[in-house]
């Protein structure tokens, strides 16, 4: 009994490690659910509020830097016109920074979308 606990907190530490790895993910972001019944002239910076609240969910980190091509992709079409739905792609990436204050932080930046549009699109691990 006692080396099946062992074993068992073992596994855990490692998932726990594991999931602090450096890695890549492609999401899509429903920012017309994040943002509904918000104010048409705070809507563009609530969407990158919003996007950068899903990166720290998603990732685990709570130090998030958004891409300037992203934030001019969502305020490309001005303050209140922001796109319903968003292809990111999130790094997780290890801080080079000695007086930082985590070990890993998360790069948010636009990604690809393919020709079919959003349909049958999950999340995707890029390498």
């Amino acid at each position: 009994l006692l080396q099946s606990l062992f074993l068992a907190f073992g596994t855990m530490a490692k998932d726990k490690s594991a999931k602090k790895e450096v890695v890549s993910r492609e999401y899509t972001v429903n920012l017309g659910k994040m943002l509904h019944g918000c104010t048409f002239k705070k809507k563009a910076p609530r969407a990158i509020k919003a996007i950068k609240q899903f990166a720290a969910k998603m990732m685990k980190t709570d130090d998030v830097r958004v891409d300037v091509k992203l934030n001019k992709d969502v305020w490309r079409r001005g303050i209140r016109n922001v796109p319903k739905k968003f292809r990111i792609r999130i790094d997780r990436k290890r801080n080079d920074d000695e007086d930082a204050k985590e070990e890993h932080y998360s790069y948010v930046t636009s990604a690809e979308l393919p020709p079919e549009g959003f349909s049958f699109l999950g999340t995707k691990v890029v390498e």
